[in-house]
C-alpha cells in the first residue's frame, strides 16, 4: 500500500461520544479500516500535533486523502486536548491544496465556540466534501464513487472497526489512550420528543451492537497495546440491548455477557468503566437495574462513575423540555448506586454517579437555581456520594426545540452564583467524602509539568490531581492525597519519602508547620521513624511515610 490518507483528529465531544484526549473516539478506528480496505497507507494526526508542530502541513499536503473527524456538541472543558475550532478547521482545509478533503462527525450538525450560543449549522469552507450521517459508511460510499451518505450498518462498521484498531498505536498519547468503545446508537426517549437540548435523537432509534462485535474490537484494541477502555457511546447502558418503551427495563443477563465478554478478550486491562445512564431507568426498574448495575460491578474497575443527565431540578423545567427525571427520581436513583457501589476497593468507591446541569432551558427562572441549590444540598445532607457535577450552559443545536426555545442570557447572575455555591458548598465536602485524606491513587499519570505538576488516572472522570513537585510529563506514580479543591485534590508521591521530598511538598503533609518543615530539613537524613517523630511529631499520615 503506497497511496497514502490522513486521519486528522480535530476531537469530538457529543451526548454519548467522547474523543478529546486521552479518549480516541470510535470515529477514527472505523474510518481507518474504511481506508485500509479501499487500499490506503492510513496515517493519523491530531490537532494538537498541528498546533504544536504547524510544519505538519506539508505532510498533509503529501497524502492522496484526508479525512477530518470533528465537532462538539457537549461543551466541556478539556486537559488533555482542545477541540478544533471551526475557525482552525476551515483554516486547515484552506491551507491543504492538493488532497482531496473530506470532513465529518458532529461538526455536521453545527457549530458553537462555547455553550450559551446556539450552534450553527453552516457550509465548512476548504473540504471537497461532507461525510453525512454514518461517517464510515459515508466515507465507503464515496470512495465506491456514490454521494458522501451513510446508513449505519453495524454487519460492516464492526469489521472495519477491528480492521482499523492499530491506529491506535500512532496516537501521541498510546499507551496511556482510553478507547471509546461505542454499544448502540440513537435514543429510546427521542422516539417520544427526546430532551429538548439534545443531539441523540438525530441518530434515531437505539440500534445495539452485538456483543461478539463489541468483544472483537475490544479483542483487537487488546492485540495492539488498549488498556483502558469506557463502555459508552449509548444514552444509557443499563438498557443495552433492552425493548419496548421510552423506559425499557434493563436486561442484567444481557448487560453481565456484555460485560464479561470484555473480561474475557481483555484480561490484563487495566481501566473498564461505564458513561451514561439514565436515573429515570434506575429509579423506575429498581430491581432490574439494581442486578445490571452488580454485573458492571462484577467486571468493571473501581473509580467508575454513571453519569445522570439530571439537567434540572425545577419539574416546570422538566416538562417544558420534555426531560426524562423528576427531582425525586434523581434522588432515589443516587440512592440506589449508593447502596450498590459505594464499597471501596483499592481505597476508591466502585461506582458513583455524576450529575449533568444544563442551564438556559426553556422554563427556567430564578426560582430554577433555588430549586437547583436545594436538591445538591439534600444529597448533601442525605450522607450520599456523588463523583462530579457538571454546570454548563445550554448550546442549542438547529433542529432541536431548545434552538428556538430557551432563556439563553436571562439568567446569568444566577448562574454564576449557582456554580460558585455548588463549588465552595457541594463540590468540595464531597470530595473529602470519595476521596478522604490519605487516600491512595494508584498509576497517576502526569499530564502538564511544572512546579505544581498536574496528572489523573486513566477512567471515565478521573479527578484532576495537583502534585506540588516539578515532574515529567508521562511519569505514571503512586500519590497520596493531602488536600482538597473545589475541583481537584493535591496530593504527594507514594509512599511520603520525608527523606528527600523538597521543601515545597514537605509542607503539604497535614499536621506539618513551617517550624517543623525547617527542623525536618536541618536533621535530615533521618535513620528510623522514630526520629522523624521526634523532630516532626505526629501527622495523620505517618502510616504512608517513609525513609
Amino acid at each position: 500500500m503506497n497511496v497514502k490518507a490522513f486521519i486528522f483528529d480535530g476531537y469530538v465531544d457529543e451526548p454519548a461520544c467522547l474523543g478529546v484526549p486521552p479518549y480516541i473516539s470510535p470515529y477514527i478506528r472505523s474510518v481507518a479500516g474504511v481506508l485500509s480496505e479501499h487500499g490506503y497507507s492510513v496515517k493519523y494526526l491530531t490537532i494538537d500535533q498541528l498546533r504544536t508542530n504547524p510544519k505538519l502541513l506539508n505532510e498533509l499536503n503529501s497524502a492522496h486523502l484526508i479525512i477530518m473527524i470533528a465537532g462538539v456538541t457537549v461543551p466541556g472543558k478539556y486537559l488533555g486536548g482542545t477541540p478544533a475550532t471551526l475557525t482552525e478547521i476551515q483554516q486547515i482545509g484552506m491551507a491543504i491544496q492538493h488532497p482531496k478533503k473530506l470532513i465529518g462527525g458532529p461538526i455536521g450538525l453545527g457549530y458553537s465556540p462555547e455553550g450559551g450560543r446556539r450552534a450553527v449549522r453552516q457550509d465548512i469552507n476548504g473540504f471537497d466534501a461532507m461525510l453525512e450521517g454514518a461517517v464510515a459508511e459515508a466515507l465507503d460510499a464515496y470512495l465506491n464513487g456514490r454521494e458522501p451518505r451513510g446508513i449505519l450498518d453495524y454487519n460492516r462498521s464492526d469489521a472495519w472497526s477491528v480492521s482499523g484498531s492499530g491506529i491506535i498505536e500512532q496516537h501521541p498519547n498510546f499507551p496511556f489512550i482510553m478507547c471509546e468503545i461505542e454499544t448502540a446508537r440513537g435514543c429510546a426517549h427521542g422516539a417520544y420528543g427526546g430532551c429538548s437540548f439534545c443531539t441523540e435523537p438525530f441518530y434515531g432509534q437505539p440500534m445495539y451492537r452485538s456483543i461478539m462485535g463489541i468483544s472483537n474490537e475490544v479483542a483487537a484494541l487488546y492485540a495492539h497495546g488498549a488498556r483502558h477502555f469506557r463502555v459508552g457511546r449509548q444514552p444509557d447502558i443499563l438498557i443495552y440491548g433492552a425493548a419496548g418503551g421510552e423506559y425499557p427495563t434493563p436486561n442484567p443477563e444481557l448487560i453481565d455477557r456484555l460485560f464479561l465478554s470484555i473480561r474475557k478478550v481483555a484480561p490484563d486491562l487495566k481501566t473498564l468503566h461505564i458513561d451514561n445512564t439514565n436515573p429515570a431507568t434506575i429509579s423506575r426498574h429498581e430491581e432490574a437495574a439494581r442486578e445490571a448495575l452488580r454485573a458492571i460491578i462484577r467486571y468493571h474497575t473501581a473509580g467508575d462513575v454513571a453519569a445522570f443527565g439530571m439537567e434540572t431540578a425545577d419539574p416546570t423545567v422538566i416538562a417544558a423540555n420534555n426531560l426524562k427525571a423528576q427531582p425525586n427520581e434523581v434522588f432515589r436513583a443516587i440512592q440506589i448506586v449508593n447502596d450498590e457501589g459505594v464499597k471501596r476497593r483499592g481505597g476508591i468507591p466502585e461506582l458513583l454517579p455524576g450529575l449533568n446541569f444544563v442551564c438556559g432551558l426553556a422554563g427556567e427562572t430564578e426560582k430554577t437555581y433555588t430549586l437547583n441549590d436545594r436538591f445538591l444540598m439534600s444529597v448533601v445532607n442525605a450522607g450520599l456520594l456523588v463523583r462530579r457535577i457538571n454546570i454548563r450552559q445550554l448550546m442549542p443545536f438547529e433542529g432541536t426545540p431548545a434552538y428556538i426555545n430557551n432563556t439563553l442570557g436571562k439568567h446569568e447572575r444566577s448562574f454564576r452564583q449557582f456554580k460558585e455555591h455548588v463549588r465552595q458548598h457541594v463540590d468540595l465536602p464531597m470530595l473529602k467524602r470519595v476521596y478522604p485524606l490519605g487516600t491512595v491513587l494508584r498509576d497517576v499519570i502526569v499530564e502538564i509539568e511544572g512546579d505544581l505538576s498536574f496528572g489523573r488516572q486513566m477512567g471515565s472522570y478521573p479527578i484532576l490531581i495537583g502534585i506540588p513537585l516539578r515532574l515529567s510529563q508521562r511519569m505514571v506514580l503512586d500519590v497520596t492525597i493531602v488536600d482538597w479543591g473545589m475541583r481537584s485534590v493535591t496530593a504527594l508521591p507514594f509512599p511520603i519519602k520525608i527523606n528527600t521530598l523538597p521543601i515545597a511538598a514537605l509542607k503539604w503533609i497535614p499536621g506539618i508547620g513551617k517550624k517543623q518543615v525547617a527542623r525536618i530539613i536541618t536533621k535530615r537524613p533521618f535513620k528510623t521513624l522514630d526520629d522523624f517523630r521526634l523532630v516532626a511529631g505526629r501527622t495523620p499520615l505517618e502510616h504512608l511515610i517513609s525513609l
